[in-house]
Formats: structure tokens, C-alpha cells, sequence
């Protein structure tokens, strides 16, 4: 009788840890990717970053010799800067995008 008890007992415990592989589990649901919001750059909003934070960043993705970098009204960092030998305007939005 205890020998088919503890049987019994054992079964209910491995079966509640056994995975549920019936359900999915998204990691995130968000309404948008992050590639979409990329597309929408530069967004409008009130920037954090400095000017030297700003060079940086632009920097960070490839562009050399930034210069003129002024804040806009809607928060985004403008500028000048040199990719591939060609002169480039640069906008930096408060995401760092």
C-alpha cells in the first residue's frame, strides 16, 4: 500500500513539471519591430545627449570628420559628416537613431 502510494505520488509530481509544449510564449509582443521604428528615424522628442554624446554616436556608426552638429527645435542633433570619401548630412533623434 505505501509502495503504490508513493507510485501515485510520484506520477502527479512528474507530470505537473513536465513542460506544456501545447502553448507559445513570445518573448515580446510589441506592435511594431524595431526595424520599423528604425524607418521612422528621426523621431521627434527631447534629446538627452550631449553634442560630444551626439558625435560619438553618429561616429559609432561609421561616419568620420562630423561636424556643424547643432540641436533642432524637435530635439534631433544635426550635422555634417564623411562616409565613404562623400559628405553626408547626419540627423541623430533622441533614440540614438
Amino acid at each position: 500500500m505505501r509502495t503504490l502510494l508513493a507510485l501515485a505520488a510520484t506520477a502527479a509530481l512528474v507530470a505537473a513539471c513536465a513542460p506544456d509544449s501545447d502553448k507559445t510564449n513570445p518573448a515580446i509582443a510589441t506592435e511594431e519591430s524595431a526595424a520599423e521604428r528604425a524607418a521612422a528615424a528621426p523621431a521627434a522628442g527631447a534629446s538627452s545627449f550631449t553634442e560630444e554624446q551626439a558625435r560619438e554616436r553618429i561616429m559609432a556608426a561609421g561616419y568620420t570628420d562630423v561636424t556643424a552638429l547643432a540641436k533642432a527645435e524637435d530635439g534631433s542633433w544635426h550635422g555634417s559628416a564623411m562616409m565613404s570619401g562623400q559628405s553626408q548630412t547626419v540627423v541623430l533623434d533622441y533614440q540614438g537613431n
